[in-house]
């Protein structure tokens, strides 16, 4: 990309969307144009597309959430993220669109899968069932850019993330993902200075964290340097217990009272390690160290609950 070239972030006021736009900004991207369309409505985007012209595309929107939402609405996560992305990969190749970055999840993957998991285990043993319906839709949106690319020529690539956080990530209790459902659990406990917090599942789990931030810079490295329809992981390469990463937050927050674990409650899918030798070779890394990156979202946590009270 060019610095004065027209570029789009679709999902730009959500953790991914707005980091890329962040990003852009920041390494002198300037025509960038962001805009609040129903990506849902064919009619909408193909409009928007056409008065735009835009020449490239992150496609950071989508319908997201956690084990709960998930599991309660499937239906929703189905649809809406078949029909955003759809759209959004059609219009482009008719509207002349110089590339396209596709973000997909780690989800996609097999619930039993070798460890650490590399981009060939896609679509080789059955889905987790708590987000089977979410990973069904980002699997359809990869095979969209890979048949498009085999039929049409387009040009698109599909990065597949582990678990983010970071600023402007959803912190409501009922659709957030782990690591931002714990930290509001843990600062309202050290404000209602209660001895305990509860979370879900055994606590043993292994997860992935990577800063969203991280996540951004990897976009535009990829946009810049890669141009295959085959699926990049991009994480750290490095997991650690839900439980070790609930006593990191605790710490950073600040709470000085106990852990509960509710075993009752499901634990997910067991281990997700991406395997990064990939994007590795291509030349890229992450930099943001785990207790740094919860730091800085902790302080954010906070500076957007003192805004949302005034």
């Amino acid at each position: 990309m060019k610095k004065e070239s027209k570029i789009i972030v679709l999902g730009h006021r959500g953790l991914v969307g707005s980091a890329i736009v962040r990003k852009l900004f920041l390494e002198g991207y300037e025509n960038i144009e962001s805009k609040t369309v129903d990506l849902r409505n064919r009619q909408e985007v193909n409009q928007w597309f056409r008065e735009s012209k835009p020449e490239y595309i992150f496609l950071a929107a989508a319908k997201v959430g956690g084990i709960v939402a998930n599991s309660t609405r499937p239906a929703d996560f189905i649809y809406d993220n078949l029909m955003i992305q759809t759209n959004v990969i059609d219009s482009s190749r008719w509207n002349g669109v110089k590339k396209l970055l596709f973000l997909g999840s780690s989800c996609i993957y097999p619930k039993e899968c070798p460890q650490p998991i590399k981009e060939d285990y896609l679509l080789t043993g059955p889905l987790e069932s708590t987000n089977n319906a979410y990973a069904i839709a980002k699997i359809a949106g990869i095979q969209m850019i890979q048949s498009y690319a085999k039929q049409y020529g387009f040009n698109g690539i599909c990065l597949m993330p582990t678990n983010l956080f970071g600023p402007n990530d959803n912190f409501n209790l009922e659709t957030s993902h782990l690591l931002p459902a714990l930290m509001r659990k843990f600062h309202e406990a050290k404000i209602n200075e209660d001895k305990q917090v509860v979370m879900w599942g055994t606590g043993t789990p292994k997860r992935e964290m990577l800063h969203v931030d991280d996540l951004a810079d990897a976009c535009l490295f990829l946009m810049n340097n890669y141009d295959s329809p085959e699926i990049i992981n991009v994480g750290t390469g490095e997991d650690l217990s839900i439980l070790e990463i609930a006593e990191s937050i605790k710490n950073v927050v600040g709470f000085d009272g106990e852990i509960i674990t509710d075993t009752s409650k499901p634990d997910g899918t067991m281990r997700k390690l991406l395997d990064v030798s990939k994007i590795t070779e291509v030349g890229w890394k992450a930099k943001i160290k785990f207790d740094d990156g919860l730091k800085s979202t902790y302080k954010w946590y906070k500076e957007s609950l003192a805004e949302n009270s005034m």
